[in-house]
């Protein structure tokens, strides 16, 4: 009896543990599948977001301290109206739906906006600005003007979706971190830009979110 007793309560052990580990697996699981639900895989849910150092350190000025990735920010608001710009403008010209067309028109309005902002932020903190599209950005600007017909507007979206969800983490980054109260102004405004871009991209019903991660 002793050694049935003992064995029972061995069992019952075993399985209170089984319990735990596949509460534990659930719950894990749970955690990571929202993460797979947007297209990323656990490992880059925990990539750091980067920026590019401009070796300029750190400055004081009259709104703040202003660090590298505050520049950099600046920069890439500015870099974004380079090309996003006239990437509205075409889709406007050359959408055959009104959605497409509607999407060009509230990229232009957002992209005229965060341009001026990014201009007046680099003369106020002395930011070096660019002037032209980069090599990347007169890639994809090539692509849209090759598309033809139907090609367009999955071309424009799928581009300018994937540009949008990129910077978004940059933008969280910044909105976070800065101490500078005119790079933080630029970063909300950013952030509401980049939300509504992305809302209106996808509801050109053109974007592909099986292929939107995949470069």
């Amino acid at each position: 009896m002793r050694s049935i007793l003992s064995n029972s309560a061995t069992s019952g052990r075993t399985i209170a543990t089984g319990l735990v580990v596949a509460a534990l697996v659930a719950t894990l699981a749970a955690l990571l599948l929202p993460v797979q639900l947007f297209g990323e895989t656990a490992s880059a849910a925990t990539n750091t977001v980067t920026y590019d150092d401009d070796g300029g350190g750190t400055v004081n000025t009259r709104y703040g301290p202003l660090t590298a990735m505050d520049r950099d920010f600046v920069r890439k608001v500015r870099l974004a109206g380079l090309w996003e710009l006239p990437a509205g403008r075409q889709a406007q010209e050359r959408g055959q739906t009104a959605a497409v067309r509607s999407a060009g028109a509230i990229l232009v309005a957002g992209h005229t906006e965060l341009d001026r902002r990014s201009i007046e932020a680099g003369r106020a903190l002395g930011i070096s600005l660019p002037n032209q599209p980069n090599a990347d950005q007169q890639g994809w600007l090539a692509q849209m003007n090759a598309a033809q017909g139907d090609d367009f507007a999955p071309t424009f979206a799928e581009l300018l979706r994937r540009a949008h969800g990129k910077v978004f983490g940059l933008v969280a980054m910044v909105r976070d971190q800065t101490k500078n109260s005119m790079v933080r102004s630029l970063a909300n405004r950013a952030n509401d830009v980049v939300l509504q871009h992305i809302t209106a991209l996808e509801k050109t019903g053109s974007v592909d979110f099986n292929t939107l991660h995949s470069s």
